[in-house]
């Protein structure tokens, strides 16, 4: 029964096949039941169905037989008892590995067929049946071929199913030995060792792969190749994941690797040329034109589902073995680094894409879905890395690095010959890297050197492609790591920080520096610069540990020649003084100092130089921080120093209590170490030779010592002083006098007719002395802003005086020998010192002293300090002086006082010397006078010294024109107070010591230029000056103004007359309003001055009115504007004298008055005494002055009640000036009648008769204080009629009655009609108005 013979000639067909079904099914349930005890039975009956698998036999026997032996293998258990007893014993064959042979055998028949592909379609039916839950089954009117072809893939489809049963056995009894713990779980970490085997299941599983692994992979990898259909594609995927993932498990290394190679084929194939032409025909559009561009065929890439099928079972049997595979890794990672490559490929595409139907015509989310999937699946893949066990983690790194390195291996130098798939395999590693580290940070310490050292391997490559793709991948990892959680909190104490971090933080800024120190390529080092720039932005805040290797490393590249590398080194420390400052180590922070004083010495970039320097002033910015506290700490210790112990001195000493308080100290004294070791790195920038360096070190210096100054114990300031400021000084002073005085060309810019052109550079810089001119300018202006703010504590520190004196000599030295720029420096330095605290009172008079001593002597030494330097030197000297008396006025005596003034005379005298040809060629006043006429209106003695008032005065009235001869003195002007001789003695004693000097000139000054400029001051300071000294000086001020105004007669032209007489009317107008508002006591006090003074006054317009007023004087053809200016001037004395002199209350004698009331009518009678003759020939301008003298004489005889007020000066002005009014006005009216009969018919001068009109208009409206009328030569009886009625406010119009009466007959109609209306006047005055006779 047994037999596997068959006779068709004794049973019938159809009897057969079930007869023999019943027979094996019974062989089958005995080797299920009894193998274990009918061993040799169950090896016979074995046997004899693996060989009846293979013998010519009906095909439904095999199927049966076929079916059979499937149900051995998927039974795990039965399939387990037979491999054990028969495949594990020696003794026994190995019935389980023949089975397995068997089946493959059936599988691998395949391919001999000659309906291969049917049967293959078939077989795919019949697992895609089975997959819906369908069972196939024959069709019973398919034909005999139809038949055939299903018969042989059923067979095949059964031992296909075999053969997965074993592998699903494997993987059962593997998971069974891993649940009784004889074999670990790869999602734990474990390292076989030589007892890791001697359990019985995990002995059988591996006895079991080790025998069958070869067979099965043969068979699935040739079903997996000639199947299309999804299910039989799925199910050979899945055995081979599951094969895959027991392998693992067991650490079968060889059949896990051919799996996962076999696997790993059918993942991605590259079309053959063939499939290239046939998809290149098909993404084309028929319409397309030639000049398109085509696609590129190397770069055609097609997945079919069974790739992405292949693919994903990849990836399954990757995350389930990530920490078993081991090397493994290398060939899952070859072919993931091919997915990327197609999923970053333009051209890749599936397979459903490409088919005949239009590409626009498609979806295109559809087109990349799979794409889509199969990048996450590739990504979570290295994501998922942080769940692998550190040494799975460093195999997948080395197996990354070990890709990397085989497409670096065929990688040239030259770009163009790198293909694009030996790039992508380095990019993948590198990404992929960049991945696991991103993705370890929380573990990054063991994996850092492995990661780094295969980017910096690749910064040396000769391929600049990878050597950016390595700077890249650096800058990434470093920046992850340090911008990690646990690199986060910033804030925490060095304590608290762990060793772990400390080691992460150093490993990972260790391998910028090694790279940088390495690199033998600009390129690579300019990408390491700018990776720490990065770092530093991003990250420089969680920075502590590192930081003396960045700041080693950063030093060393301000040394680089190259331009980009120094301005990227730059950068860096530029964001470390922006941010980084409050986290850097106390004990780095003089490194940090002396990285910037590299920078700033550097001679490759001036800007990185001149920025540096302020970093600089940032640095001690944030230093000078911890010096503020100091200087509280040591006022506090200060108060407290008698009672300290020399025990709390001691560190071991210091009680808790203490301890902070001494820490503080400590610290202090750290900083001030930082802050000179700034002054000392600015002291050598202030030697550099380029000039913006080294006069940007001297700003920098002064504005740190300006902004910082309160800060500073005195200790310090001492240091300042003695060892940078007074050195810096000594150095500028010393380079400028001793540099180069040859011009310099400036660059080289281009040629031009063959020669070259080259850069202009300014006059004031195209040599060294320039230059260093300018630098020791910039030292001595840094000084002086220091003493504007810190100068009473300069002034408090010992041996300052002598450090004033040392200045003292500089500045005496830079003023004569030194440039123009280095002398006003040294003049402003002195002044800003002097003048910034002598106005608050805390500057000791020996400063002022010495400074006014060094101005004394640039002056004195005039014969030898000549030419536009000394010039500009003086004016500055006397506008300082100025200034500093001003402010300090309250702490001159007299003897500072003298030699201020003689100061100003020395200067006043050197520049007259030069003056007339200056003032020939320019037309105006030279410098130096200029600006002692600025000041002088601030030298005004203050109270304590009026005396000086005199001598003030008188010096300058010494420089107003003079005639030869003497005025002889008049009555009462010996009549001076003590005051007046001590001050006149003072002044010779001045005058004696200022001539000295042989050099300066003795001669009396008349520059009238000069003169026009100071008369106006004189008058202000005059007007200022107390009374007592006023009146003295009044006469003798008044007689050099008469004299510059009697200079109109040689000069009628020049300007001196006019600005004195200007000046005489404002002093007189003034000193009457004095007067006027009630000055009676200072003036009974200077009685015999005051009388001195009017008849001064007196003089003055009796002799310029009458003689230089109203005249035609010869001109040399002034313009009408001038003209007109000038008799607005003599308008403006007449109403000076008739309006405010003689119309105020003064204290002026009779005599006096009556000499001024004389004067005006001198000026009056111009017209009418002249000849008829001359008359005609007078200028306008002489009528219209002698016309405005007879309305003051109107003006001062008129009263008005409503709006006059009426005193003693008034009244006996008004007597004196109406007698003389009566007198002009008969004079007048009898020349008209003289004058017309000396005419015949010939009219009258129209001067002369605007004369006679505006007389007889004037008496018309003319009234009179009874005061003026009592004086009038009136009959004794006429003028009590007139007081008693009240009627002698016109009773002038009575004493010219006579006169009146004789003009009556007068030719002139006008002149007829106002006689006849005074007439009328007249008889109302007498009441003898028209009565009427009936009344």
């Amino acid at each position: 029964m047994t037999s596997l013979r068959t006779s068709s000639e004794l049973e019938g067909e159809m009897v057969e096949p079930y007869f023999r079904r019943l027979v094996l099914r019974s062989v089958a349930h005995i080797i299920r039941l009894y193998s274990s005890s009918l061993i040799t039975e169950c090896e016979v009956f074995l046997n004899m169905l693996v060989k009846a698998t293979f013998l010519d036999l009906p095909l439904w026997h095999r199927i049966l037989v076929l079916e059979i032996l499937r149900g051995f293998c998927v039974e795990a258990r039965t399939l387990r008892i037979l491999f054990q007893n028969f495949d594990m014993n020696p003794k026994n064959t190995n019935v389980v590995e023949s089975m397995v042979k068997a089946l493959a055998r059936v599988v691998s028949s395949i391919q001999f067929q000659e309906t291969s592909e049917e049967s293959l379609a078939a077989v795919a039916g019949m697992f895609s049946s089975k997959a819906k839950g369908i069972e196939w089954i024959l069709d019973n009117d398919a034909s005999s071929a139809a038949v055939l072809v299903a018969s042989e893939a059923h067979a095949i489809t059964l031992a296909i199913e075999g053969l997965l049963g074993v592998v699903f056995t494997v993987a059962t009894l593997t998971d069974e030995a891993v649940d009784v713990g004889e074999l670990e779980s790869p999602r734990y970490e474990h390292h076989p060792s030589s007892d890791y085997y001697t359990g019985k299941a995990s002995h059988i599983c591996i006895s079991m792969v080790d025998s069958l692994w070869l067979t099965i992979l043969d068979a699935f990898s040739l079903i997996l190749s000639r199947s299309q259909g999804e299910a039989i594609v799925l199910e050979i995927l899945k055995g081979y994941q599951a094969f895959t993932q027991a392998c693992g498990v067991l650490h079968a290394v060889e059949p896990l690797n051919s799996f996962l190679a076999s696997l790993c084929k059918f993942t991605i194939v590259l079309p053959t040329d063939a499939e290239r032409r046939s998809f290149s025909s098909l993404v084309q559009s028929p319409m397309s034109k030639r000049s398109e561009i085509q696609v590129d065929q190397k770069d055609v890439i097609v997945l079919t589902p069974k790739n992405v099928q292949a693919l994903r079972t990849l990836f399954n049997v990757a995350h389930r073995l990530h920490n078993v595979l081991g090397p493994s890794w290398v060939l899952v990672l070859e072919t993931l680094a091919a997915l990327d490559r197609a999923i970053h490929s333009p051209h890749a595409t599936t397979q459903e894409v490409a088919t005949a139907v239009p590409k626009l015509t498609r979806e295109p989310s559809r087109q990349y879905a799979d794409f889509s999937i199969l990048s996450s699946l590739n990504s979570q893949l290295f994501e998922s890395s942080a769940l692998m066990h550190v040494s799975a983690v460093k195999s997948l790194l080395s197996a990354l690095h070990m890709l990397s390195h085989q497409s670096m291996t065929e990688t040239s130098g030259s770009v163009s010959s790198a293909s694009s798939k030996q790039i992508g395999s380095i990019s993948f590693s590198v990404d992929r890297m960049i991945s696991i580290l991103v993705n370890n940070l929380h573990r990054v310490e063991p994996l850092w050197d492995q990661v780094v050292g295969h980017f910096l391997e690749l910064a040396e490559h000769s391929n600049q492609n990878l050597r950016n793709m390595a700077l890249d991948a650096l800058d990434q990892s470093i920046c992850a790591v340090l911008g990690s959680e646990q690199f986060g909190d910033a804030t925490l104490d060095v304590e608290s920080k762990s060793i772990e971090l400390k080691s992460v933080e150093c490993a990972v800024l260790s391998s910028l520096r090694a790279l940088y120190f390495s690199a033998q390529k600009s390129d690579v080092r300019v990408g390491s610069l700018k990776i720490l720039l990065h770092v530093l932005e991003r990250c420089g805040e969680k920075l502590y540990y590192s930081w003396p290797g960045i700041l080693e490393m950063l030093r060393s590249v301000a040394d680089a020649l190259e331009k980009d590398v120094a301005t990227l080194g730059f950068q860096s420390l530029r964001v470390i003084m922006s941010d980084g400052l409050p986290t850097l180590p106390e004990d780095c922070l003089h490194v940090c100092i002396d990285v910037t004083g590299a920078y700033s010495a550097q001679k490759t970039d001036l800007n990185i130089s001149l920025t540096a320097i302020g970093l600089l002033w940032t640095l001690t910015d944030f230093v000078a921080k911890g010096l503020h506290h100091g200087s509280l700490m040591e006022k506090e210790s200060g108060l407290n120093t008698v009672d300290t112990t020399p025990q709390q001195t001691i560190v071991e000493g210091v009680e808790d209590s203490n301890k902070p308080d001494y820490e503080a100290r400590i610290q202090v004294v750290n900083h001030e170490k930082l802050l000179f070791l700034v002054f000392s790195l600015i002291q050598k920038l202030v030697d550099d030779e380029r000039p913006e360096v080294r006069n940007s070190a001297v700003r920098t210096f002064f504005q740190i010592l300006g902004s910082h100054g309160n800060k500073l114990s005195k200790s310090m300031w001492e240091d300042c002083l003695w060892n940078y400021i007074f050195p810096m000084l000594d150095g500028a002073s010393h380079k400028a006098a001793t540099s180069s005085k040859d011009e310099w060309q400036g660059k080289e810019i281009g040629t031009r007719g063959g020669k070259a052109v080259h850069m202009l550079i300014h006059h004031s810089r195209n040599t060294a002395q320039k230059q260093w001119d300018e630098t020791f300018v910039l030292v001595l202006g840094g000084i002086a802003r220091l003493f504007r703010s810190y100068f009473p504590l300069l002034e408090s520190l010992p041996n300052f005086w002598s450090g004033w004196e040392s200045l003292l000599a500089f500045v005496k030295n830079s003023i004569f020998n030194g440039s123009k720029e280095v002398s006003l420096a040294a003049i402003n330095c002195l002044q800003t010192a002097v003048v910034s605290h002598c106005v608050k009172g805390n500057l000791q008079l020996r400063y002022l002293n010495s400074v006014m001593d060094v101005y004394e002597l640039v002056f004195q030494k005039s014969s030898s300090y000549t030419g536009d330097t000394a010039s500009k030197v003086k004016q500055e000297i006397l506008h300082g002086l100025g200034e500093l008396y001003v402010q300090s006025l309250k702490m001159f005596d007299d003897k500072m006082y003298m030699q201020l003034l003689g100061i100003i005379d020395l200067a006043i005298k050197q520049a007259i010397i030069s003056s007339e040809t200056f003032e020939t060629e320019f037309g105006h006043v030279p410098p130096v006078l200029r600006h002692v006429l600025e000041i002088l209106p601030s030298l005004g003695p203050p109270e304590h010294l009026s005396s000086m008032w005199l001598i003030l005065l008188r010096e300058f009235l010494h420089y107003l024109p003079r005639v030869d001869s003497a005025l002889a003195n008049e009555e009462g002007e010996t009549q001076q107070s003590t005051i007046g001789h001590r001050a006149s003695s003072e002044v010779s004693e001045r005058k004696a010591d200022s001539s000295s000097d042989k050099t300066t000139p003795t001669t009396r000054i008349t520059s009238n230029m000069f003169a026009e400029k100071l008369i106006p001051a004189l008058v202000e300071l005059l007007l200022r000056a107390p009374a007592a000294e006023k009146y003295i000086m009044f006469p003798e001020v008044i007689q050099n103004l008469r004299r510059c105004m009697m200079t109109r007669r040689d000069n009628p032209d020049g300007s001196l007359w006019k600005v004195a007489a200007e000046g005489f009317n404002r002093l007189l107008v003034e000193d009457v309003k004095i007067c006027s508002v009630g000055g009676d006591t200072d003036l009974k006090i200077n009685k015999p001055a005051r009388i001195r003074i009017w008849k001064e006054i007196g003089d003055v317009y009796e002799i310029f009115l009458v003689g230089y007023c109203g005249r035609a004087l010869s001109s040399n053809s002034l313009p009408p504007a001038a003209l007109k200016a000038n008799e607005t001037l003599e308008m403006a004395l007449v109403d000076g004298l008739g309006d405010i002199v003689l119309k105020s209350t003064v204290d002026a004698p009779r005599e006096v008055l009556e000499r001024l009331v004389l004067t005006l009518d001198r000026c009056a009678s111009r017209t009418c005494s002249l000849p008829i003759e001359t008359v005609e020939l007078m200028p306008a301008h002489c009528s219209r002055f002698s016309l405005k003298c007879l309305q003051k004489l109107f003006s001062l005889s008129s009263f008005s009640s409503e709006t006059e007020n009426w005193h003693t000066t008034r009244a006996e002005v008004s007597r004196i000036s109406i007698i003389t009014l009566m007198e002009r006005c008969e004079f007048i009216l009898s020349r008209l009648l003289i004058d017309e009969n000396n005419l015949d018919n010939r009219p009258i001068p129209t001067a002369r008769l605007e004369e006679i009109i505006f007389a007889l208009q004037e008496l018309d409206r003319l009234t009179i204080h009874p005061e003026a009328a009592s004086v009038l030569p009136l009959q004794p009886y006429l003028k009590t009629i007139l007081r008693d009625d009240n009627r002698d406010t016109r009773a002038h119009l009575l004493v010219l009655f006579p006169s009146l009466c004789e003009i009556v007959l007068s030719r002139e109609t006008r002149v007829r009609e106002l006689v006849q209306v005074l007439l009328r006047a007249v008889a109302t005055e007498l009441g003898l108005e028209k009565v009427s006779l009936s009344s």
